[in-house]
């Protein structure tokens, strides 16, 4: 069953954070291919939101973590506007999450991950909603201190 093209599709993305660090992943694949990018993928039928969220987050990057909250819905239109007929168009759903266990390693569609501080998520050149919703979760669920940090 092929899924009509002009319709939105649901996907989530996580906002794992580690300390003063956001773990994100190198898009291996469109859209925003080679663009480093918040963990995330499309929701499976049947599918929780909050359990596609962590499913994304350990195929796309071996880490665990806890969800402590839900952040915001964000309309994914690429590219926007989306006049191509390859156009997509993703109902994001973002949760932030508490890093419990492993080191990031790239994979499912990700070709690499891993944290990056905080006061470098401006300088990354991400999309400027994965900024916007990267610095909402870090106000709205700051993630403890790691001892020595």
């Amino acid at each position: 069953m092929s899924q009509d093209p002009r319709r939105p599709v649901p996907a989530v993305g996580i906002v794992c954070l580690r300390g003063d660090e956001v773990l994100l992943i190198r898009r291996g694949a469109p859209p925003r291919l080679g663009e480093w990018s918040l963990p995330g993928g499309k929701v499976e039928w049947g599918e929780r939101l909050e359990a596609a969220a962590l499913r994304e987050l350990a195929e796309e990057t071996s880490v665990e973590a806890e969800l402590t909250g839900f952040i915001e819905v964000v309309d994914g239109l690429f590219p926007d506007p989306p006049t191509a007929a390859e156009a997509k168009h993703y109902v994001l759903i973002d949760y932030a999450a508490r890093w419990i266990s492993g080191e990031p390693v790239g994979g499912d569609d990700a070709a690499d991950a891993r944290f990056f501080p905080l006061s470098e998520v401006r300088d990354l050149g991400l999309w400027s909603e994965t900024v916007r919703i990267i610095e909402k979760a870090a106000a709205l669920f700051p993630a403890p201190r790691i001892r020595g940090s």
